[in-house]
């Protein structure tokens, strides 16, 4: 597929307000398509939408929650009532936490699953069926977390883990009817997500406890990800640090548990001091 075959076609970005998100409304606008942008913040939702209508690009923003099934169903009437179809759905809704799972407050991983895991279950439930009929695709923006877990990020992980297995399984129902499911595993990205990391009681982190400036911006993860949409590609593992860890998790586990281990301690006011 070429950029200009995104022409018209209709894509929803979930989680849109910010980093990723907003990159790959930008991304894929930029590229013919309409776009859809959600939410938990309107306010945030416009100022996105100003930019992106700057350029020229046909968008539609809709507060919504990810982790609740009658919002995104809601966002899914939305769209087909507007638009008439869904070609594209990008998962990107998340968050994340840091706190040793024995000081965590349950409620926090629930949250967690919630956005993360259940977002990315009812956006996929209630646009599947338009994306069968366009024989689109469904992205699901995942993490190395989904495939190499870290400590302090346990609920983090787990729904990575569980959106991984979710679209692994969902790939193989859909390959023969013209569907095409991606799951884009960014490394280390310069977004908002660990500023607004939970901590065990729920509360806002603040700051990020990682040099941002030495990640990979998210308009270069969001590039990225257009052009493995644009390819068809099933699998995408970003930066040579989410790299290696894929293949040092394969083959090296219970080394890599030390190396990883002694990265995460090093992080500025890390749990495990």
């Amino acid at each position: 597929m070429k950029k200009d075959s995104l022409k018209d076609k209709v894509v929803i970005i979930t989680g849109a307000s910010s980093g990723i998100g907003a990159s790959c409304a930008l991304a894929f606008g930029k590229s013919g398509a309409k776009i859809v942008i959600t939410g938990r913040y309107l306010a945030k939702l416009n100022a996105v939408k100003a930019k992106l209508e700057a350029e020229g690009i046909t968008v539609l923003a809709i507060s919504a929650d990810a982790g609740v099934i009658a919002d995104n169903e809601r966002m899914a009437e939305i769209v087909l009532s507007e638009f008439g179809k869904i070609d594209i759905l990008i998962n990107n809704a998340g968050i994340t936490m840091r706190a040793l799972f024995e000081n965590l407050d349950l409620e926090v991983f629930h949250k967690v699953m919630d956005t993360n895991f259940w977002g990315a279950v009812y956006a996929t439930k209630v646009c599947l069926p338009s994306i069968l009929e366009t024989k689109g695709t469904v992205i699901g923006i995942s993490s190395v977390n989904g495939f190499r877990g870290t400590p302090a990020r346990t609920a983090y992980t787990a729904s990575k883990y569980a959106m991984n297995g979710f679209f692994e399984s969902l790939r193989t129902e859909v390959m023969k009817k013209g569907v095409h499911v991606l799951v884009a595993c960014p490394g280390f990205t310069a977004s908002n997500i660990r500023k607004n990391a939970l901590t065990a009681h729920g509360s806002v982190q603040g700051d990020s406890p990682r040099d941002e400036s030495k990640m990979m911006s998210s308009e270069e993860v969001a590039e990225e990800i257009l052009n493995a949409t644009l390819k068809r590609k099933r699998d995408l593992t970003l930066t040579t640090q989410g790299k290696l860890l894929k293949f040092l998790n394969k083959w090296m586990p219970g080394r890599l548990d030390h190396i990883v281990y002694n990265q995460m301690a090093k992080e500025k006011d890390s749990p495990f001091h």
